[in-house]
């Protein structure tokens, strides 16, 4: 069965399936629901936590032991398995079927960080786990979808703002749910229930005088290289949370390679950029981008930022933005480098 992600709470309250899948492109909505699946979870008796990452070389037989796992003190447990947007693969496949033949009462597994494109849904592990459980897809939210996801969170946050302040915000934010939810509970803390317009917001948003994710964004895309270090350097002084940064990262690697796939399925380049919101001042960076790296680099980039988001995820990480940064030059050109990870085991 399908909630989507405005839907999961109340879905939680009547009970809690055997399987998760929590599959999207909107990390912050990703979270929140995980988040949500947990905090039941645990409400319920699953005390403990266990999580898998599919990196390369990943066994399959891990879950497969802790799944079909017996405690002597019967303790239930939450399996968190983040498929770092790959495909389960073909023993996966085959043992996430068997899990939902033979489903364990005192296991939940939440499958995440997976495109829920039309492949997957049609998959035969997928439409078993559907059968017994749920699919949360957390696409990036426009429009009215995205005004009232706004309106949700202020009613939350008991915020007063006015129509053209929450235009305002929404514009400076473009779509990021992270970044805009981080300046609502700023906005919380400096006006409570305040009568919150436009020119108030416009500037508290001036007056933090930094560059912001959205910055890094652009200078990601012309490849330029001073600029990327500039924005990193800043976002580190103002400590950024990571995974913000990793966001970014990962939101236009995400584009490069879906237009990568779709030219070379013969797409017309306006309706590429009108299914993944290029917008026409975009085009021209977003084709020095294209011109600039092949699928391959992408494809690395990707696989380095779930690497780091798994390390970072178990505080393995020794210097986060020093890799996220090394990350981000990737973007301007191929540089071979390995992660600042710490040598404890990833237990």
């Amino acid at each position: 069965m399908r909630f989507y992600a405005n839907q999961l709470a109340q879905a939680l309250k009547k009970d809690l399936l055997p399987f998760y899948m929590v599959f999207g492109e909107e990390p912050y909505q990703e979270q929140q629901c995980v988040d949500a699946i947990r905090v039941r979870a645990r409400q319920l008796g699953f005390d403990e936590i266990i999580k898998f990452t599919n990196l390369p070389g990943f066994d399959w037989q891990t879950v497969v032991a802790q799944y079909q796992s017996m405690s002597l003190f019967s303790a239930r447990t939450l399996i968190e398995l983040d498929l770092a947007q790959t495909k389960p693969g073909t023993s996966g496949a085959a043992i996430l079927k068997s899990f939902a033949e033979s489903p364990n009462p005192d296991m939940v597994i939440v499958l995440k960080n997976l495109s829920a494109g039309q492949d997957v849904q049609r998959s035969s592990w997928f439409k078993t786990l559907d059968k017994l459980g749920a699919f949360v897809p957390c696409y990036p939210l426009t429009g009215t979808h995205l005004k009232r996801w706004l309106d949700e969170q202020c009613h939350k946050l008991k915020l007063n703002m006015t129509g053209l302040a929450k235009s305002a915000l929404l514009e400076s934010t473009e779509g990021n749910l992270l970044a805009c939810h981080q300046e609502l509970e700023k906005l919380s803390l400096l006006f409570g229930e305040a009568n919150i317009d436009d020119h108030t917001l416009q500037q508290g948003l001036l007056n933090q005088a930094k560059f912001n994710i959205f910055d890094l964004g652009t200078a990601l895309l012309h490849g330029n290289s001073p600029q990327i270090c500039k924005v990193m350097e800043k976002l580190m002084s103002d400590n950024i949370e990571p995974m913000s940064i990793v966001w970014a990262l990962q939101k236009d690697a995400q584009l490069l390679l879906e237009l990568y796939k779709g030219q070379q399925n013969g797409v017309p380049w306006a309706t590429l950029c009108k299914a993944h919101n290029v917008w026409k001042n975009q085009e021209a960076s977003v084709q020095q981008a294209l011109s600039r790296l092949n699928m391959s680099v992408v494809q690395q980039i990707q696989l380095n930022l779930a690497r780091f988001d798994d390390a970072f995820k178990h505080q393995l990480v020794a210097a986060p933005y020093q890799a996220l940064l090394h990350i981000a030059l990737q973007f301007a050109r191929p540089i071979p480098f390995d992660l600042p990870i710490s040598l404890e085991e990833n237990v």
